[in-house]
């Protein structure tokens, strides 16, 4: 994606004219501004519009600007529309399918290595039996990660917007699936807010249509076994942690709240369900259920899904947050940055996650290039649906040593 931007733009009479000219039969001007921390050559012209759809106005407006090479972005502006001149058009470029085909096979491998080796506890897996062993981990993970990315990607092609194909990224072993997910990227930004959520929430979804049909079955066909934990001997494994939906889940199939510790016998339902919800978990013996690979990488696509719909920054969740409250958003994310600081005490993973968030994905939003069409009562609904499946599978303690 390139940024073509008129070098050196100067901010006289001839060209104010120009660009306002261009618009005086969509755009009623009534004041100019300049701003100062913007790109050199940015105007901003204060008033209202002359048509009533903003989405056909933005439109016109862009098709006109084009040609003197400035991008056009609408505002609320101090109670009236900022109408915001930026200099420069993005150009998208095409990226290379090879790269993204590479990574995919790489991940695949990746996966089903993963899988293997831990099914027969051997490294790495020499027999076609184990290799065999890895394959419903590996076929269980790839569906659902290309359902979430190939998600959002149909929704991108949907709205024209630019996006290449689906980046995967291998990590053998040391994921505990063989792999840390996938992305796409963006190479023409988002027009209006329905874009921005459409595109958003897709993936998401398409995850859950694989994952949560997995984790039903997963939970119904695992078989109770005795557990004991014990802080004076190393842990010999790990249990995967809860969420509101996944000790729905086992509670449905197995009648009882799981992991179910003797020492938390007398305890209220809802007083044992909080503190497995949290990952509170005491010494001594219990029982809990015993799943597959196949039904681990679909609580693992439940974890990921939940992580991307966190509502902070370009997060999928983010996405969702800001099509609802717009630049205030921002204080959210910074708030939530600042519990995932201290929800490190639980889990250490969420000290790495603050810190991936607050340096590198960052806890603000850009706004669409049209910021002033609203969701729609449809989207709204579907966007605080969102925001409850997040709710119900946020997993404040993932992973605990037994």
């Amino acid at each position: 994606m390139t940024n073509t931007v008129a070098e050196n733009v100067i901010l006289d009479g001839e060209l104010l004219g120009q660009l306002r000219e261009d618009v005086k039969d969509i755009f009623l001007v009534h004041t100019v501004e300049t701003p100062r921390n913007a790109a050199k050559g940015t105007i901003i012209y204060v008033g209202e519009l002359l048509v009533q759809d903003s989405e056909a106005a933005y439109d016109l407006i862009a098709a006109r600007w084009r040609a003197r090479n400035y991008t056009p972005m609408l505002r609320r502006h101090k109670g009236q529309i900022g109408l915001v001149a930026q200099p420069g058009i993005v150009v998208a470029r095409p990226a290379n399918p090879w790269i993204n085909l590479g990574l995919a096979i790489a991940t695949i491998l990746s996966v089903w290595f993963t899988g293997a080796a831990v099914e027969c506890q051997c490294l790495p897996p020499a027999t076609v039996a184990d290799w065999l062993g890895g394959l419903p981990m590996m076929l269980a993970m790839m569906a659902i990660l290309l359902a979430h990315e190939f998600g959002h990607y149909f929704a991108a092609k949907y709205h024209k917007v630019a996006v290449t194909l689906p980046y995967f990224i291998p990590l053998p072993l040391i994921s505990p699936v063989g792999t840390l997910g996938a992305f796409i990227q963006l190479r023409s930004p988002f027009k209006t807010k329905r874009q921005l959520f459409d595109i958003g929430v897709a993936g998401p979804l398409g995850g859950l249509l694989f994952a949560i049909p997995l984790v039903f079955w997963g939970v119904a066909n695992s078989q109770m076994q005795p557990i004991t934990r014990s802080a004076t001997s190393e842990p010999s494994s790990v249990l995967e942690g809860n969420s509101l939906f996944y000790l729905g889940v086992k509670y449905l199939f197995h009648g009882q709240l799981l992991p179910s510790f003797e020492a938390y016998n007398d305890l209220p339902f809802w007083g044992e369900a909080s503190l497995l919800l949290v990952g509170i978990l005491p010494e001594g013996g219990g029982t809990d259920i015993f799943i597959n690979m196949l039904a681990f990488a679909a609580w693992f696509g439940l974890f990921v899904t939940a992580m991307n719909l966190l509502p902070i920054g370009q997060l999928d969740g983010g996405h969702v947050i800001y099509c609802l409250i717009g630049d205030k958003a921002r204080y959210l994310g910074l708030i939530l940055v600042g519990l995932m600081f201290a929800a490190g005490l639980l889990w250490a993973g969420w000290l790495i996650w603050a810190l991936l968030t607050f340096l590198v994905i960052g806890v603000g939003h850009p706004p669409p290039l049209n910021d002033l069409p609203s969701l729609g009562p449809g989207r709204t609904i579907l966007a605080w649906v969102m925001i409850f499946i997040f709710i119900i599978l946020f997993m404040p303690n993932p992973l605990q040593p037994l």
